[in-house]
C-alpha cells in the first residue's frame, strides 16, 4: 500500500496553477500576511465605514455592502483568516454574488441539466424504440443554449458587479495595511 506524505501533499497543493479569473465566475486570491490572524479578525471586527457591512463568524469575515448601494448583481467578499502549518498567516479571499442569487443559478444550472438528461433518455428510448426522436434532440439543443445564456448573465453581472469588487477590495486592503501598522 503507498502511503501519502501530508508535508508532500501540502507543497503539490500549494504548486497548484490558479485558474484565470477572467473565466470564473467567483474569483479567489490568497495572500500571505505578517501577524497572528486574531489582530486582523479583531480589526475587520472594529472597522466600520460606509457603504460596507462587515459581519465575523470564527474565522471568517463577510463584507458586503448595506441596502443603499445594493443592485441585484452587488458582489460580497468572504474572508477566512487562518494560522497555518508553517506558523504564518493565510488569507483566503473569494468574491461571489449574494448567497440568495448564486443559489437560484445552481438550482437553475441543475434543473436544466436535470431536463438535458430527461430528454436524452427519452430520445435515446426512442430512437431504440424506432420512434422519431427530433423534439427530444431539439429540446437538448434548447438546454445547452440556455446553458450558455446563463453563463453569458452571470459574466454580465459580474462585468455590472467589477466597480463595487474593486471597492471591496480596497477597503480590505485598507484594513489590512492599517492593522500592519498599528500592530
Amino acid at each position: 500500500m503507498h502511503r501519502i506524505n501530508f508535508t508532500t501533499f501540502l507543497r503539490h497543493f500549494r504548486q497548484m496553477k490558479p485558474l484565470p479569473n477572467e473565466i470564473i465566475l467567483r474569483p479567489r486570491f490568497q495572500r500571505i500576511l505578517e501577524r497572528n490572524k486574531e489582530g486582523y479578525l479583531q480589526a475587520f471586527e472594529i472597522a466600520k465605514q460606509a457603504p460596507f457591512l462587515i459581519k465575523r463568524v470564527d474565522d471568517h469575515v463577510f463584507i458586503k455592502f448595506n441596502k443603499q448601494e445594493v443592485h441585484f448583481w452587488s458582489p460580497q467578499l468572504q474572508l477566512e483568516i487562518t494560522d497555518d502549518f508553517d506558523e504564518e498567516t493565510k488569507l483566503f479571499g473569494l468574491f461571489g454574488p449574494n448567497p440568495t442569487l448564486w443559489t437560484f443559478f445552481m438550482f437553475l444550472h441543475f434543473g436544466v441539466a436535470t431536463l438535458f438528461v430527461i430528454f436524452g433518455i427519452w430520445a435515446y428510448s426512442s430512437a431504440a424504440l424506432d420512434k422519431p426522436y427530433t423534439w427530444q434532440v431539439v429540446a437538448m439543443c434548447f438546454m445547452i443554449l440556455f446553458w450558455f445564456a446563463f453563463y453569458v448573465f452571470g459574466r454580465l453581472g459580474k462585468k455590472k458587479g467589477r466597480p463595487q469588487m474593486n471597492q471591496l477590495y480596497d477597503f480590505m486592503n485598507g484594513v489590512l495595511t492599517k492593522t500592519d501598522q498599528d500592530l
